[in-house]
């Protein structure tokens, strides 16, 4: 029977993780919430507490940080799915609901993931995930799974998007202290792939703050693109036999993440740092073709003239600072 457990974990921000945790008690199908408190200073484990019988409470002994709390809560899960929510995020009341029917028509999957709806700290709207293949539920075979994360085909998205069978998580080795709130959830994601197939509901089940707390912000463009390589670097070796003649070479994928973040940067007006990120990359036609391909997928097919457009704009701007660089 499909039992699902909501996960929440939390340090600090108790009016955040009410949100959170209201959101999971109101799902429209109940299932067992677990709030795992990081060793809080502030009135969470009171708040928790009051609550009773409603909430599995777990508080850690000491601070071990947001990944190995991530394990800590599925090892109490009595589900054999869990649902994620960091503290700052929340769900729509028909989140699970929607979830479980989709499973249900696939028992082999081992992964799901739903649409999220990106809000400032005032819950106003901000923008939308792009929706994932065709009609309301799309899902993909196991074998198919890596390749299309390889070239970013298939984004699970972040934790409040996505939920994943039990038994496949604690196969998997569970998430990695040492990425610690910078990729853990993705590579969490490439390990669970690992064991069945995968899932996206393309419905807006979920709701992702975006404010200058959140713990990604934490991290230099620099890290996050050190992290991204890793990342792609674990998943190469498990694409399947099957794709093996259309999968680019590492070196190229790892130029286009350069010149990926090296456009972030550029946008951001770090131009040091966009130039040390991007070149050589931004000379590698591979590198350029990969990012193109990229950003046409997140778009509509409508809209692929303007990609074109503005990659073609950032690469000349990337050229003429780092020609300019190389003059003065």
């Amino acid at each position: 029977m499909l039992k699902f457990t909501v996960v929440i974990t939390t340090y600090d921000r108790v009016s955040l993780l009410k949100r959170a945790v209201e959101s999971a008690l109101s799902q429209t199908i109940p299932c067992e919430v677990v709030v795992v408190d990081d060793c809080s200073t502030d009135s969470t484990e009171a708040y928790v507490t009051s609550l009773g019988d409603r909430v599995v409470y777990r508080r850690n002994a000491t601070n071990i940080g947001h990944s190995a709390s991530i394990n800590a809560g599925v090892k109490v899960a009595r589900g054999n799915w869990i649902k994620l929510i960091d503290d700052d995020d929340y769900l729509d009341p028909n989140c699970i609901a929607e979830m479980k029917r989709a499973i249900a028509m696939r028992p082999q999957a081992v992964i799901c993931s739903c649409q999220a709806i990106q809000v400032d700290e005032n819950e106003v709207e901000l923008s939308r995930t792009r929706q994932t293949g065709p009609g309301k539920f799309f899902y993909i075979p196991q074998e198919d799974v890596h390749y299309g994360m390889l070239l970013e085909k298939v984004p699970f998205g972040t934790p409040v998007q996505v939920a994943f069978r039990r038994d496949a998580f604690l196969k998997s080795g569970g998430w990695d202290s040492s990425l610690d709130a910078n990729c853990d959830d993705i590579d969490s994601w490439i390990k669970i792939a690992q064991f069945g197939d995968a899932i996206f509901i393309n419905r807006y089940l979920s709701y992702r703050t975006i404010w200058q707390g959140a713990q990604n912000r934490k991290f230099s463009l620099q890290t996050r693109l050190d992290t991204n390589i890793l990342m792609k670097q674990k998943i190469y070796p498990l694409v399947s036999p099957k794709h093996q003649a259309n999968v680019p070479p590492l070196k190229a994928i790892q130029n286009y993440l350069k010149l990926h973040w090296g456009l972030v940067a550029l946008k951001q007006k770090k131009l040091l740092v966009a130039l040390r990120m991007a070149m050589p990359a931004a000379l590698s036609p591979a590198a350029w073709s990969i990012l193109v391909r990229a950003l046409t997928a997140r778009k509509q097919p409508s809209e692929a003239k303007e990609v074109r457009k503005l990659v073609l704009t950032e690469f000349e701007s990337v050229a003429s600072s780092y020609t300019a660089s190389s003059t003065s």
